[in-house]
This record gives structure tokens, sequence and C-alpha cells, in this order.
């Protein structure tokens, strides 16, 4: 009687061993490659992502897709990559990136940003995209923005995100419960086409390697 419940608990054991394993496998598998939690810190992306919110965030679709105007990405800091920042894709490898009083401009074309922003925001210049200044986006090099323009580091201050940096695309919130949901999918109209890469690139490179001249 003794050794039959000996053998029971210990083959309770190994099936909960097993299951722990498998269960644990997977976890590595999808964190690793397919989905990582991440906390919103910060009211960059406010309103549309609050300070606490938790997200997942999708590090496949890139694989099989190209990152699109208006996606939400998670990336490794520029100044610290051992945080990871979050904001929106406004500007694609090779187009031109203008601010002029409040707006954003792209190949020339205003930019309706209205699906996410009030109209009444007003988007600052900064250090690299300096006020009247067009720049072009690097090959591979991506120019973000946070949604809440007054209160976001963003690549108006410290230029493009290269392709390499990003984590993957924000998919859904799963906290707080009031919010649960996947992250709207922006349709933008056409903002013209995509230019050559002319001086704009090599202003940016030459800020990158001295932050404290002024881009062309």
């Amino acid at each position: 009687m003794f050794m039959r419940l000996i053998k029971a608990l210990l083959g309770f054991l190994l099936d909960f061993v097993e299951v722990f394993v498998i269960a644990l496998a997977l976890f590595v598998v999808i964190y690793i490659f397919l989905f990582q939690p991440h906390e919103v810190k910060g009211k960059s992306m406010y309103a549309n992502f609050d300070d606490g919110d938790y997200l997942l965030t999708d590090k496949i679709s890139y694989r099989f897709r190209d990152i699109q105007r208006g996606d939400v990405i998670v990336f490794k800091a520029p100044r610290n990559e051992e945080y990871d920042y979050i904001k929106r894709v406004v500007a694609l490898p090779h187009e031109r990136v203008k601010i002029q009083a409040g707006r954003v401009f792209i190949n020339s074309v205003l930019l309706d940003e209205t699906d996410y922003l009030p109209s009444s925001v007003n988007t600052r210049s900064g250090q690299v995209w300096q006020e009247d200044k067009e720049l072009t986006i690097p090959s591979g090099e991506f120019f973000v923005l946070g949604d809440n323009r007054d209160h976001s580091s963003d690549s108006r201050d410290w230029g493009t995100v290269p392709a390499d940096n990003i984590v993957g695309r924000a998919w859904c919130r799963y906290w707080p419960t009031s919010a649960i949901g996947l992250i709207p999918v922006v349709d933008y109209p056409t903002v013209g086409k995509t230019g050559p890469i002319i001086s704009g690139i090599n202003s940016l490179t030459a800020w990158r390697s001295n932050p404290f001249i002024n881009p062309l």
C-alpha cells in the first residue's frame, strides 16, 4: 500500500515537472521569438497610451512585412540601449521630413494625423529637426514621434531609429482591463513620392558625429 502511494506520488511529481518544463519552454520561445510584454512608462504617448499601460509587443510580423507609417513600435533607446522606448513611426526611409508652423510635412505634403491626434496639437521642432529644415531619412532608418508632442523625446531631438534597434510592433494592450484590445491600424492618405537620398542624410550623419553642429 505504502509503495503504491509512493509510486503514485512520484508519478504525479514527474507529470508536474514535465508540464512545467513544457510550459517554460513554450514561454521562452514565445518571449524570445514571438511576443514580449512591455510596460508604458511616462506620458510621451498620452493620450493614446498612458503611464502604466501594459502592452504585448509583436516581435515576428516584421520578418514578413515592412514597417509602416503609423505603426507604434518598441525599440532600444538611442542613448541607453538597456531601456526600451515606445513611439509612432511617422516617416519611412528615403522620405523628406520638415517641421513647419507646428505641423509635419512628408515629401512637401502636410501629414494628416487626425486619426490619433487632436487637430490642435502643435509639433515643435528639435535639436536635429529644426524649424523649416528638411532632412531625408537614411536607408534602413525611421523617423518616430511621441503622440504627446510637447512631452516626448524623439527623432526631433536625437535623430532616426535604425531598423536593427526595433524590438517589434505594439500589438495589443492587456492592462488596464478597461482598455484591452488591439492597437488600431492607421490609414494615411498619400503623402507624396519617396525622394532619392540627398544631402539631408549627410547633414544627419554629421550631426551624429558632432551633436553641437546645426544640420542643414
